[in-house]
């Protein structure tokens, strides 16, 4: 069994209030969550406007599979939110 792990920090350009960016926040976790079956939290910067970091994990059995889904969100979030800046991001395996 293989754990893959993807920490993804956002840059939230325009933001100007907490709520703006909670707003924004949730539908990408919601969205990214119904769409890749994945668990998905805000893990850091939590009270930064224009900032999140977004930790996704998802269980398998092979390393190329799980690979393919961590770049595949990395890639639809990119195409499917434009107002959502990726900073930058890394893939694990445990």
């Amino acid at each position: 069994m293989l754990i893959a792990t993807c920490q993804i920090e956002l840059s939230l350009g325009g933001v100007s209030s907490l709520k703006e960016k909670r707003s924004i926040v949730k539908s990408v976790i919601g969205r990214v969550a119904n769409k890749f079956n994945v668990s998905i939290a805000e893990i850091d910067y939590h009270d930064v406007w224009q900032s999140a970091i977004l930790g996704f994990a998802a269980v398998g059995n092979e390393a190329a599979f799980l690979q393919g889904v961590m770049e595949n969100i990395v890639t639809w979030i990119e195409i499917n939110r434009p107002d959502v800046l990726i900073v930058a991001y890394r893939i694990e395996f445990r």
